[in-house]
């Protein structure tokens, strides 16, 4: 079976046939990087960077591309705030941004194009527009003729005329239609501008991924992405422009986000439920936070709530806690005799989970699967003899599905020697019966950061917070 995306533009599930076999060319819309991300800006960050992965793990080469707006009305309006110019605050926050998406488990993107990097690439891009009668000057604002466009309103299924219907003309605009939108802004007093045929002044918010989408990946792409509130008018005003001026379909399959709920609300400034990414890990765990996310299909909303994210967790730690189970029975098992009941079972689990994810990327369905595999996993070491070969298998489709979603689950860390030491002398105390000595040891490691944890299976450890 092969991946079926639901597309935007034709509101149907699709197959995914990219353009060039064996390779995808893929764009995601970054943030505007005047503040933190909040939680609705990190969903489409871990959606689509798992969009890549399972792309990446069915065999598709995939050009990501990824861009950061470093010029706009926000970012100017708080450099001015802050009193420093507007390179030095967007420098700093596209270095918090990536603090944050690291630490969720997101790859960089293979370039995340800048627009002060392609002004020059902007201005010749509209140039053309204007050329082809699809742009206008006025008084050193150029504008999109909307109505020019014959497909304007696909995207988002919405004709010209309902939208004319909201459409109206700001305070200083001298637009010829209400519903033309800016592509460059004639510069105000002591703002940062650029020059251009039409006088100084820095480009529309809509115009930069057309560029840069071009501008990296061509004319035409085979996926273009972004959050929900993105499919109009900023998705819509791409496809006119990139059309207009490439006379060739932009993108062949569009994928959009659900939004992102606080307590069954709508997070906002105004209600103070705004939960910024940077604050938040602090307090949950980022892979915790990044299983959650991916626990609803991607095109549903999800609900922030304490006790949902709670529910996660202890989801994810019981995953973990089969994996690690496993990993510690093959340390003492020699069996080296084929189960090949029990390898097709796990077969059977891998299958399951491609099945999900073919469907639409359904990450929530995929999670099913996992869970599944680790209950397989509880029952397989209730077994008396156990086989290395099936043990191993175990463990390197956990690591490979969940690889998939972002999550790691080996603990790559090791032990020091001192701690090692440790360990074991604990183990030969609880074998004599010298709980006390036993006992110190566990306090002494719990200070170094080091839990240790009694299983039938024997002494395991994971790593925790080191005592003050």
């Amino acid at each position: 079976m092969s991946i079926q995306i639901f597309n935007t533009l034709t509101r149907e599930k699709e197959p995914f046939v990219p353009m060039e076999e064996g390779k995808v060319k893929m764009y995601v819309c970054g943030p505007t990087v005047y503040n933190y991300i909040h939680i609705g800006n990190a969903r489409p960050v871990i959606v689509y960077d798992t969009v890549r992965r399972y792309l990446q793990f069915k065999g598709y080469d995939v050009t990501f591309i990824s861009n950061f707006t470093d010029v706009d009305d926000k970012i100017i309006k708080a450099a001015n705030e802050l009193g420093e110019d507007v390179s030095t605050l967007t420098e700093r926050f596209i270095h918090a941004y990536f603090e944050d998406v690291t630490a969720l488990g997101c790859k960089k993107a293979d370039a995340h194009p800048r627009v002060m990097e392609h002004m020059d690439d902007i201005i010749a891009f509209i140039a053309v527009l204007m050329d082809k009668g699809y742009a206008y000057e006025s008084e050193g604002d150029v504008y999109y003729r909307t109505r020019k466009f014959d497909g304007y309103g696909k995207l988002s299924h919405q004709s010209v005329d309902d939208l004319k219907v909201g459409a109206r003309i700001e305070a200083g605009e001298k637009k010829e239609d209400a519903l033309d939108f800016a592509l460059w802004k004639a510069a105000k007093v002591g703002e940062i501008s650029w020059d251009s045929p039409w006088g100084k002044g820095r480009p529309g918010w809509h115009i930069e991924c057309s560029v840069m989408v071009r501008e990296h990946l061509g004319d035409t792409i085979d996926i273009h992405a972004g959050g929900q509130d993105l499919t109009f008018p900023h998705h819509e005003n791409e496809i006119a422009q990139s059309e207009a001026h490439n006379d060739k379909t932009f993108a062949r399959y569009w994928m959009h986000n659900g939004y992102v709920n606080i307590d069954n609300e709508k997070m906002s400034k105004s209600l103070g439920n705004f939960v910024l990414v940077n604050d938040i890990r602090q307090q949950i765990d980022p892979q915790v936070l990044r299983f959650f996310m991916l626990s609803v299909h991607y095109r549903h909303p999800i609900n922030f709530a304490k006790e949902l994210v709670e529910s996660a967790a202890a989801s994810l730690e019981r995953i973990k806690t089969a994996y690690n189970n496993i990993s510690h029975r093959l340390q003492t098992t020699t069996d080296l005799t084929e189960d090949k009941t029990w390898l097709l079972q796990i077969d059977d689990q891998i299958k399951a989970f491609e099945v999900a994810m073919d469907d639409d990327f359904n990450t929530a369905n995929a999670i099913s699967v996992l869970f599944e595999l680790a209950r397989l996993a509880n029952v397989y070491l209730t077994q008396a003899n156990t086989s290395q070969q099936v043990l191993q298998k175990f463990l390197t489709t956990f690591e490979n599905l969940l690889d998939v979603l972002g999550i790691t689950i080996k603990d790559t860390a090791l032990l020091d020697e001192e701690v090692e030491q440790l360990i074991q002398e604990r183990i030969e105390a609880r074998q004599s019966k010298n709980f006390a000595r036993s006992d110190e040891i566990r306090d002494l490691l719990q200070n170094k950061g080091i839990i240790l944890e009694d299983t039938r299976q024997g002494t395991r450890w994971k790593r925790g917070t080191i005592s003050e």
